[in-house]
């Protein structure tokens, strides 16, 4: 396969995993057949099988892309000088990994739990990324507040999608609002 083959490849898997998602998200994942996916792309079942065997398939994929540019974040983060600043880049890039796909991932995910558990049960990956993440946040010799606030200031961005659903605003005034609080909440000391 070429290299021009292969980035339309790419390109093709990547339409897929945003239309499901959002087909996921605002239809439910029970709901969502591969067909309807297929039909909103304008393409056959057989070219959606070649990419994705399954949802299961394409839901394991954007966990997936979400882990490796999560760790992809921590590497980064552990190669840079500790401080306030890195602090607040490592949580500006979070919210970028996050909200990459807008509030559809944090809603798909907080409404199909029972689904996710059973399509990706192994999250020791995430987990670890993410015991790491809080390590990078947590200023030296925190106190215990100022533990929980480096976490919390990780989980306001990801809870978001379920805590902003019926708000009146629009999905950018939203995420920018979680970011704001989610900054604020970062621990003060060096």
């Amino acid at each position: 396969m070429g290299a021009a083959a292969a980035r339309k490849m790419g390109g093709t898997r990547a339409q897929i995993q945003t239309v499901a998602l959002r087909l996921f998200a605002d239809h439910g994942y029970e709901a969502t057949s591969m067909r309807a996916i297929a039909e909103q792309l304008s393409i056959t079942k057989a070219a959606l099988y070649y990419h994705f065997a399954s949802k299961e398939d394409i839901v394991r994929a954007l966990i997936a892309a979400m882990l490796v540019r999560t760790a992809e974040l921590v590497q980064w983060a552990e190669e840079q000088e500790p401080g306030p600043a890195l602090r607040r880049e490592v949580l500006s890039r979070w919210a970028d990994i996050m909200q990459d796909q807008g509030l559809r991932m944090f809603r798909f995910l907080s409404a199909n739990q029972v689904a996710m558990r059973e399509i990706t049960p192994d999250k020791s990956g995430m987990a670890a990324q993410l015991k790491r993440l809080f390590a990078i946040l947590t200023p030296p010799n925190a106190s215990v507040a100022d533990q929980l606030r480096a976490r919390l200031s990780l989980a306001v961005i990801n809870m978001v999608g379920m805590t902003a659903s019926d708000l009146d605003a629009s999905e950018d005034e939203i995420l920018a609002a979680a970011r704001l609080i989610s900054a604020e909440l970062l621990p003060k000391q060096s």
